[in-house]
Parts: C-alpha cells; structure tokens; sequence
C-alpha cells in the first residue's frame, strides 16, 4: 500500500523566528501574509482571529504557514461589514475596535499581522511585564519611534547586527504602522501588504539562508501527514483578551 508522506512542520517560538537574518525573516513574514490573503479573498471569507508569531508553522527551508484554526470564523455575508463575536485572541494582537465592540472583520487580522512586523523589527513581544509600563505594549511604544525616521534604528532589533537594508526596513516600518492603525477602514488590505513585503525580496538572493540558519533549520522528519479536519500538534493555546 502506498502512504503519501510529506515533511514535518513545527511551531517555531518568537525566539527562535529572531535569530533568523532579515532576509529570512521577511520570508517568514510572505509565507504568512499568503495565508492570511487566502482566507480574506476566498469566495467564503474565513477571519483567522488570532495571528501571532508563536501560529507560524515552518519547513527546513523556512517557507511559512498557518497553524492552529481553533478561533478562526466565517467573515460577513452580503452587505455586512462585520461579524458579531466573543472576544477572543491574544493579548497585544488584537485589534482595539474588535476588543471594544465584539465586532470582527478581516482587518482585525491585518492588524495582528502589523503587531508581528513589530515584533520582527524590533525583537520585542506584542505584550511585555517586564518592560516599563508606557513599553509594555509593542503598538503603543512603536508607533512614535517608527513615526521619525532618525529613531528608526534604535528601534532596530539589536540581533540583526545592522545587516539589513534600510529602505527595506522603512518599506517595513510604514506597512506596520499602516496595517496598526486605530482607524479599521483605513487599514490595507493583506492582498496589498502580501503585494509590498514580496517587493522586498531581491530575485537573486534574498531567499537564501546563511549558514547558521542550515544547521538551526528544523529537522526534516518526514511522517505520514494528519488526517484533514484533525488538529496540529503541539497547538498554543489562545487565551480570551480582557
């Protein structure tokens, strides 16, 4: 009897996701804006609603996809610029609009995905205790750092050792400022912030991994995959944002 296999895919912890290069880095982040621009522009719009870094499934060669659909929901019908839910998701992700309301759209998630640019910038965590209270929360630090160019590089995570590019960075910085802003309709689409990260990446090797990352990639196990509908093992569990 012949069993189709395929290689295995982890969950990768935002430790792990910034010891990776820029380059690497932004691939990540294309692999999970592709996902993410699936669900919204499929003819049955699926909302993710609880995008973060610690939801991101890589390969050995650190392509990109979503894990962990427990919280996901049909997007509205019809004329309907939303849905009506329970708030759920993980704090310092979730839009404020749909903390305040209940009400859900696609572009709750376009605003996650703007907190995991943050976080990809700066090496910091959507939410952090242990930061001084007015840097806690990654949005609400960020937005006055990246909103003047001259401390665009403090805010730089101090991992990536200057090796990035810096108009790259700023192309970077403006989709998250963008994709984070309070007003949900003014907020782009993720087909657009797919459309501007893909730019970035530079035909001739942007995709390339250095050598650390080859013998940090995961190892390439291969199993028989799980059956459709079932869930991916290990699955971090959401915690309802209060």
């Amino acid at each position: 009897m012949n069993i189709c296999q395929e290689a295995v895919w982890r969950l990768i912890s935002l430790e792990e996701l910034l010891t990776l290069s820029w380059a690497t880095r932004i691939k990540v982040a294309i692999g999970a804006a592709k996902g993410l621009s699936f669900l919204h522009d499929s003819e049955t719009q699926v909302i993710y609603r609880d995008v973060k870094a610690s939801n991101i499934l890589l390969d050995s060669e650190f392509n990109a996809k979503l894990s962990d659909f427990g919280l996901a929901k049909d997007g509205p019908t019809g004329n309907k610029t939303h849905v009506s839910t329970r708030v759920m998701g993980t704090q310092g992700y979730a839009a404020p609009e749909y903390v305040a309301t209940g009400r859900l759209s696609a572009k709750a998630d376009v605003y996650s995905f703007g907190v995991v640019l943050l976080e990809l910038l700066s090496g910091r965590r959507a939410f952090d205790r242990t930061k001084p209270d007015a840097e806690q929360d990654l949005v609400d630090w960020a937005k006055p750092c990246l909103a003047d160019k001259r401390k665009l590089s403090r805010f730089m995570d101090s991992r990536l050792e200057g090796q990035y590019p810096k108009q790259g960075v700023r192309v970077v910085a403006a989709l998250a400022l963008q994709c984070t802003g309070s007003d949900a309709k003014l907020r782009p689409r993720m087909s657009q912030v797919l459309a501007a990260l893909e730019q970035l990446q530079d035909v001739k090797g942007a995709e390339k991994l250095t050598n650390a990352e080859h013998r940090n990639a995961p190892n390439p196990v291969i199993r028989s995959p799980a059956p459709r509908g079932s869930a991916l093992p290990p699955i971090t569990q959401s915690t309802r944002v209060r």
